[in-house]
């Protein structure tokens, strides 16, 4: 894949080309927003990449602010923000502002949710994902086009259609680009990506076989219909870590990643990831235990060839080398599913070695 995004500092624009460095980005996840400030610059000085923050517990836009501005090298980004919840206008705003805010650091990761969550959670409607998605990008560049050129407003689509914005509504001028990339597991939201966007987020719930023989293939399918084999392309991942210092740290990790994989596993909308290694069943199991309440005991359908294939296990010393023997090559930045927090450090460490190694 292609891989690299144009950055701005200020008014002026640079083309960023990435190494053949694999970069290494962290999660961050917090109890209040006083705490984002000290861990962006610890993630900052541990020399990392790239902060993301996830639309979980807390909105995701909110954190990125103030890790913009108590940072100066490292990229930041929602991986994800439900694009379904916010109309295009407000997230080209967002996106706009924290782009201005970080000097052009800003990248804007954009998922779906699934079904329950859009029409229960939100109270919103619910639309086939996969091209309200392509509508919500292609509506968003829309609207950055109007504001740089000051042009007329005009995106009819299938879910959207904006065709007002005056220079009373138009921000202050901007240079830098704003990569947008999108989310998903199963193929038609991995051709999404390679239609319109510019990276894709690899759900932490994968393979790397499911990813080889899935998701780029996808993806690249939905360069070539688009006609842009060519464009740039970044490929991002987070990966479940079970690892551990010592014996008993290990075992407990191991449980733990065995916990958050069954959860995501019981999740219909994730079964292709199951079906590529012949785990329906184990799938069916956990939806059926899940729809009884019966989370505490879900963990026990995970079978350690199920566990040491989605996530990667081993020793603290290990684990980087263990990632990169996995992904290089398949994934241009790369990152623990599991929040970043400065008790881990020598875990980061042993990742950022093997990424530049």
């Amino acid at each position: 894949m292609p891989n690299s995004f144009a950055q701005g500092h200020g008014s002026r624009v640079r083309t960023l080309t990435f190494d053949p460095a694999m970069k290494v980005d962290a999660r961050i996840t917090y109890g209040t927003l006083r705490e984002v400030p000290d861990l962006a610059r610890a993630i900052e000085r541990l020399g990392l990449d790239g902060v993301w923050f996830s639309e979980i517990a807390d909105d995701p836009f909110l954190p990125a602010v103030l890790a913009a501005e108590h940072t100066q090298r490292i990229s930041i980004g929602t991986a994800i923000a439900i694009a379904f919840t916010r109309s295009p206008t407000l997230l080209a705003a967002l996106a706009w502002d924290l782009a201005a805010q970080s000097g052009g650091r800003f990248m804007l990761g954009l998922g779906t949710q699934v079904k329950a969550h859009i029409v229960r959670r939100f109270g919103m409607t619910w639309d086939p994902p996969a091209p309200k998605l392509r509508d919500t990008v292609q509506a968003i560049r829309a609207v950055w086009n109007a504001w740089r050129t000051g042009g007329p407003l005009r995106f009819r689509g299938r879910f959207y259609t904006l065709s007002l914005m005056t220079p009373f509504f138009t921000p202050r001028p901007l240079e830098a680009e704003i990569p947008i990339l999108t989310a998903g597991v199963n193929p038609p939201l991995c051709r999404v990506a390679g239609q319109v966007a510019d990276g894709f987020f690899v759900h932490p719930f994968h393979t790397p076989p499911y990813l080889r023989d899935v998701v780029l293939p996808a993806i690249r399918r939905g360069q070539r219909r688009a006609g842009r084999e060519r464009t740039p392309f970044t490929i991002t991942a987070s990966i479940f870590g079970a690892t551990g210092e010592s014996t008993e740290e290990l075992a407990r990790s191991r449980e733990e990643a065995r916990r958050t994989i069954a959860f995501y596993a019981s999740t219909p909308s994730y079964r292709g990831v199951l079906a590529h290694h012949g785990w329906q069943d184990i799938g069916e199991r956990l939806s059926a235990r899940a729809a009884r309440g019966e989370w505490g005991s879900m963990a026990a359908e995970v079978s350690d060839e199920m566990l040491e294939t989605i996530a990667v296990v081993g020793r603290t010393e290990e684990i980087g080398a263990q990632m990169m023997s996995r992904y290089r090559g398949l994934v241009d930045r790369i990152g623990f599913y599991e929040p970043f927090t400065t008790a881990d450090l020598k875990k980061w460490q042993s990742l950022l070695k093997a990424a530049r190694d």
